[in-house]
């Protein structure tokens, strides 16, 4: 991938060293036990829904366990070290998807209102409550941020053997995926079908049609981006893909538990993920990416 085209974005920030005092987290970073990527919007919707604080179900990576409690003592941030490669690169990606959804708001007559990007090490305090880098990736609709610890990437290489810049991209782009849903409306309406007695879990639960959604809308930002800059190379689609498929939930959970348990799905299979991711990248259309209507 040929990212350093990416025009470098200014609102990726440095969000401070945290260290945990308490509890360590779900285990797995990467999905693990139900959390990881985009895992936290999980609480955040619990949070919203229950009037309750996400925080107390950080830690255990089942929504509704009980709750090991996951302090964190915040360091003040710095300047960004913008001479930092996975930094540079981050803002690259972040500076692209911010030029893509931009374009498609306009299209649709909206204003795209772009996130900020907090890069934190080991534990972050955010609008949503506090959380250790074994989380992994997320968005905390309450801030209009997405988290990321860059210790995850190194993460990405040694569990799932995917290093590959666009894997990497597509992480960051599935988590900005969340915040255009925040923005169009999705998690108001995930909270009002949840109170009216919907399931967040389960193989067809409203978690997983979120997630599902944050993957085709990642696929919709690669369409239009290659189409602008023209810089996928040979094997960058391929990446993603394995990327996708290494963190369906049955994947995860047979790597963990040895077994498969769809009643507490909530992020996609990976023949899900990889078909929903396929089918924004395909078509480069939002229309094509209602993962709320229908088979999944």
């Amino acid at each position: 991938m040929l990212w350093q085209k990416g025009r470098r974005s200014d609102n990726v920030v440095d969000g401070g060293t945290g260290s945990d005092s308490g509890g360590g987290g779900g285990g797995g970073g990467f999905g693990g036990r139900g959390l990881g990527l985009g895992g936290m919007v999980i609480l955040a919707i619990l949070g919203l829904v229950f009037f309750k604080d996400p925080t107390a179900l950080l830690g255990q990576g089942e929504p509704g366990a009980p709750s090991a409690q996951v302090q964190q003592q915040q360091q003040p941030s710095k300047p960004l070290d913008t001479s930092d490669p996975q930094v540079d690169f981050v803002r690259a990606i972040l500076g692209e998807t911010e030029d893509t959804w931009t374009a498609i708001f306009a299209e649709r007559g909206q204003t795209y209102e772009k996130p900020k990007l907090s890069l934190f090490r080991n534990g972050v305090r955010t609008a949503c409550g506090s959380a250790s880098s074994a989380v992994g990736p997320f968005y905390c609709p309450a801030d209009h941020k997405v988290y990321l610890d860059l210790g995850f990437f190194q993460q990405m290489q040694s569990q799932f053997h995917e290093s590959g810049d666009f894997a990497r991209a597509y992480v960051i782009a599935h988590e900005v995926g969340h915040h255009v849903q925040n923005l169009i409306g999705v998690f108001d309406k995930v909270g009002e079908a949840r109170k009216r007695g919907a399931s967040l879990e389960g193989a067809t639960g409203l978690s997983v049609r979120q997630e599902l959604q944050a993957d085709c809308f990642a696929g919709v930002w690669a369409n239009k981006s290659q189409q602008r800059k023209q810089w996928m190379q040979p094997g960058d689609v391929e990446s993603a893909i394995n990327a996708a498929t290494a963190i369906g939930d049955d994947s995860l959970q047979e790597q963990s538990r040895g077994r498969v348990v769809p009643d507490s799905f909530t992020h996609g299979t990976s023949a899900q993920r990889v078909k929903w991711f396929k089918a924004g990248l395909e078509s480069g259309d939002m229309g094509k990416c209602n993962t709320f209507a229908g088979n999944l």
